[in-house]
C-alpha cells in the first residue's frame, strides 16, 4: 500500500462531469468550424485544390488549431477534402463524373420523398411549404443568390424530412454534403435558375392539388436537370484551363 486514498464518489463525478463537458465543448467546436469551412467549399468560396492551412484557419477563425485539426477530419470523411502527410489538407477535385453519379441516385431519393410528403401532405406542412416557396421566389426576384441557395436548401431538406422514411433521409444527408457544391453552381447559369424555379412553381402546383405520381416525377426530373447542368459546368470548366 503506497499511501493512496480514495476519491469521494462526489468529486468523482464532478471530474467526470467535466471532463465530458470538454469533450463535448471540442467536438461543438469542431463541428462548428467545420461547418463554416464547409460552406465556404459549397459556395466556391475555397475552391478545389486550394490547400486549407491549419495555422491560418487557427489564427483567421480565432480557435486553437485542435477543433481545426478535428474539423478537418470531418471534412475529410465528408469526402470534400483530402489529407496526405506530404502536402496536408486539399480541397478535393469534384468531377463531371462525380456530379452525374451523385445526381442520378439523388434525384430517384428526392422524387421518392416527394411522392411520400404528397401523399401525406397536411394543411401545416403545406403552409410552410408555401412559405418557404415565397421567400425563395421574393430572393430570386432581387438577385440575392446565396439566401435564394440557402432557402432552396430548406425546402428541399424540409421535402426529405417529411418523408416518413428515415433511411432515405439519412442516406440523402450522406449524398448531399458532396452534391450541395453541385447545386450551387448550377444556379450561377442564368437560364438554369429560371428553370429550377419554373420546377419548383411545378411541384408546389403538385403538392396543393394532391397529385403525388407527378410531384415525384416533377422532383425527380428537377433533380436530374441539376446534374446535367454542373456536369457540364465542370466540363467547361476542364476545358477552359487545357
Amino acid at each position: 500500500d503506497f499511501g493512496t486514498s480514495e476519491i469521494p464518489d462526489e468529486t468523482f463525478s464532478q471530474m467526470t462531469d467535466a471532463l465530458q463537458q470538454h469533450s463535448d465543448n471540442a467536438k461543438a467546436g469542431a463541428a462548428h468550424v467545420a461547418g463554416l469551412l464547409r460552406d465556404r467549399i459549397v459556395k466556391g468560396e475555397i475552391a478545389a485544390g486550394d490547400r486549407l492551412i491549419e495555422r491560418q484557419l487557427s489564427k483567421e477563425l480565432d480557435v486553437s488549431r485542435t477543433p481545426i485539426r478535428e474539423a478537418l477530419k470531418l471534412l475529410e470523411a465528408d469526402g470534400l477534402i483530402e489529407i496526405s502527410m506530404h502536402r496536408g489538407a486539399i480541397v478535393s477535385e469534384y468531377r463531371p463524373e462525380d456530379a452525374s453519379a451523385l445526381f442520378d441516385v439523388i434525384a430517384v431519393l428526392e422524387g421518392l420523398a416527394a411522392r411520400r410528403l404528397c401523399a401525406a401532405m397536411t394543411s401545416d406542412r403545406l403552409q410552410k411549404l408555401e412559405d418557404l416557396h415565397g421567400t425563395m421566389l421574393e430572393h430570386h426576384r432581387a438577385g440575392r443568390r446565396n439566401d435564394y441557395f440557402d432557402c432552396n436548401t430548406v425546402i428541399h431538406d424540409f421535402i426529405i424530412r417529411h418523408s416518413g422514411n428515415p433511411m432515405l433521409e439519412t442516406t440523402h444527408e450522406r449524398l448531399m454534403v458532396r452534391a450541395k457544391r453541385g447545386r450551387f453552381i448550377a444556379i450561377m447559369n442564368p437560364d438554369r435558375l429560371a428553370q429550377a424555379v419554373s420546377e419548383h412553381e411545378a411541384l408546389m402546383h403538385m403538392f396543393r392539388t394532391g397529385d403525388a405520381q407527378h410531384a415525384a416525377t416533377v422532383w425527380e426530373q428537377h433533380l436530374r436537370h441539376t446534374g446535367e447542368t454542373v456536369a457540364e459546368a465542370l466540363l467547361d470548366s476542364i476545358n477552359a484551363n487545357n
